[in-house]
Formats: structure tokens, C-alpha cells, sequence
């Protein structure tokens, strides 16, 4: 049973679209990309230096339309043909971190992908305003006793943003109590600055839930036709609209990837395909899905052994009705 992950905001690297350009459809798939989000992805993806694709605006649609281009490469989909009439009977679950869970739904056949786009384009450039009206940011802090982690972090008024599981919480809030948790970080723990832009899935994003709420209502949603993950809770979602809610809701509320870890270890999942550009959430799984294999899709030359992945475990899927967790 194979796992599609789609990764979220801080996967972006520079020129990480460069060797991409090499493979059949992917630039017509990224120019078609750039006219439904208004930006220059191709561009983004290939020169743009760090900092101007740290830009939420800029790295939200960027990330999402590299996992939706990457996942065309690995199943052969040309651009213009629907992803979901390929992923299903071949990828079993989806699931996204973050702003990741818009290219999930995309894959699941809940949003079509110039849908996932377009709302992709009002939440980035939505969450980047809201980042802009005060100095806010996220930290990870890997280790430590996770009671001791939350203590601290409620000391200092921070908010746990993401708990990925393995070890990890993500910390958001004002910038001078993440520079305190980074003097005096919990026992055992070690404090990581991430490359965002603001305090992400806290209350401070509350004025982009309200943009991206308008939004997504002009959008029609359909039932998942492959079995999605909820990123707020691990739990799968069988319902067009509230998948799309979610998508609304989670831009201020926390990320439990660690849910949706346990949720995929019920499901009996066999491996893990992390969709480009990979390695966070491959990362995140070997250490907490024993047994299950996992494969980051960093560039072209990992599509063999992704397609390989596929042929040797997908198609066992539940459909989302029949799926209990």
C-alpha cells in the first residue's frame, strides 16, 4: 500500500526546478502553472535566489506545483490530463504537510489542479501579508522530553505550529521569544530557525483564513476518489467540502503530522513516496514508520526508483469510504 506525501513551505531550494526542465512535459506543465497563479514559477524554480523564494507569496504555489509536476513525471500524466483518473488504483493514500495538503486534495480529486493553484496563489500571498503585520517566526526544536518542550514553549507564549512526530515540534510566535527558546532551549533539545516568514497555523494567520474562506467558496469540491489525510488530525476525509473547510481552517490551526504518521501505520501502508521537492517528510518517516520503505523524490534521477516503488506496492487501496481510521 503506497503513500503519496507532498511536502510543505521551507522544502524549497534554489534552482531545484533546473534538472526538472529535462523531462518530457514538466516545463509546459510549470508554464501552465504560471499563468493559473499569476507568477513566474518556471523562473522561480530554476534562478531565483534563496531569499526571494523564501517569500510565502512566492513558495507556497511553487512547492505546490512542483509536487503535482513531479507526481505527472513519476505516473506519466501529461499536463492537461486529470491527476486523480491516474492516481487512483495506483496511489493508495495521499497526504500533505501544510500547504502540502493542497496538492494532496489535487491527487485525491477533491480540487482539480488549476483549482489547488489558484487557492494556493490567495493563500500565500494572504499568509504573507498576514506575516508582514508583525515580526513573527518558527523554530524547530528537535529532542528534548516532549513534555518539557511544551512546557517551555507555553512559558515563553509560543505555540506548537507543527508536531511532526520523531522528535520534533515546530515552535511560532514573536520573534524575541523564539530568539529565548533559541538561548535557553529545553534539556536535551536543539533549536533549528526555519526559512518561513511568520508565525504559520497560529492565530496570527486569522486575516488569511478569511481570504482564502472567500476563495475557496467559489470553488465545487468533489468526494476524494483516493483515500486523503486531514493534517489536522490524521484522520481521513471522505468529504469534498469538508476536505476544502480544512484546507481553509489549517492555515490557523496546528499541523499534526504525527497523526496522520499513526494514521497511515492503521492503514498498513508499505511505503512512503515523497513527491519533489523531497526529503523533510522521508526524513520524518524512517524514523517513525518501522518497516515501511521510503523514497524522496529529489530530482529526475529518482523517477526509476520511484516508478519502481509504485509497480512494487501500489494498488491496494481502501477506497475512502472503506477506510476506518
Amino acid at each position: 500500500m503506497l503513500v503519496v506525501a507532498c511536502p510543505g513551505q521551507g522544502a524549497q531550494s534554489p534552482g531545484m526546478l533546473t534538472p526538472w526542465t529535462e523531462v518530457d512535459g514538466f516545463v509546459d506543465t510549470l508554464t501552465r502553472a504560471s499563468d493559473v497563479t499569476g507568477t513566474d514559477l518556471l523562473a522561480h524554480g530554476t534562478t531565483s535566489d534563496a531569499e526571494t523564494i523564501r517569500d510565502t507569496a512566492v513558495a507556497q504555489p511553487l512547492l505546490v506545483a512542483t509536487a503535482l509536476a513531479s507526481l505527472r513525471a513519476v505516473l506519466g500524466v501529461p499536463a492537461g490530463t486529470a491527476l486523480p483518473v491516474a492516481a487512483r488504483g495506483t496511489v493508495d493514500v495521499v497526504a500533505g504537510h501544510s500547504v502540502g495538503e493542497l496538492a494532496a486534495a489535487a491527487v485525491a480529486g477533491v480540487l482539480t489542479d488549476d483549482e489547488a493553484l489558484r487557492l494556493v496563489a490567495v493563500r500565500g500571498a494572504a499568509m504573507a501579508r498576514a506575516a508582514a503585520a508583525s515580526p513573527t517566526g518558527m523554530r524547530a526544536v528537535l529532542g528534548g522530553d516532549p513534555d518539557e518542550v511544551l512546557a517551555r514553549l507555553a512559558e515563553l507564549g509560543l505555540v506548537p505550529a507543527n508536531v511532526n512526530g520523531a522528535g520534533q515540534v515546530v515552535a511560532a510566535g514573536p520573534l524575541d521569544a523564539l530568539a529565548a527558546l533559541g538561548d535557553a532551549p529545553p534539556t536535551r533539545a536543539r533549536v533549528v530557525p526555519l526559512q518561513v516568514a511568520g508565525a504559520f497555523h497560529t492565530d496570527a494567520m486569522a486575516p488569511a483564513v478569511e481570504e482564502l474562506a472567500a476563495a475557496a467558496a467559489q470553488v465545487s469540491p468533489r468526494d476524494p476518489v483516493v483515500t486523503l489525510l486531514g493534517n489536522a488530525d490524521g484522520a481521513v476525509v471522505r468529504d469534498g467540502a469538508d476536505a476544502v473547510a480544512r484546507l481553509v481552517a489549517q492555515v490557523a490551526r496546528p499541523v499534526r503530522w504525527d497523526l496522520c504518521q499513526a494514521t497511515l501505520v492503521d492503514l498498513g501502508v508499505t511505503a512512503l513516496l515523497e513527491v519533489a521537492p523531497g526529503g523533510v517528510l522521508t526524513g520524518l518517516a524512517r524514523r517513525t514508520l518501522p518497516g515501511v520503505e521510503t523514497l524522496a523524490l529529489k530530482s529526475p534521477a529518482d523517477l526509476d526508483a520511484a516508478r519502481d516503488l509504485v509497480r512494487r506496492h501500489a494498488g491496494t487501496a481502501l477506497t475512502p469510504q472503506e477506510s476506518t481510521p
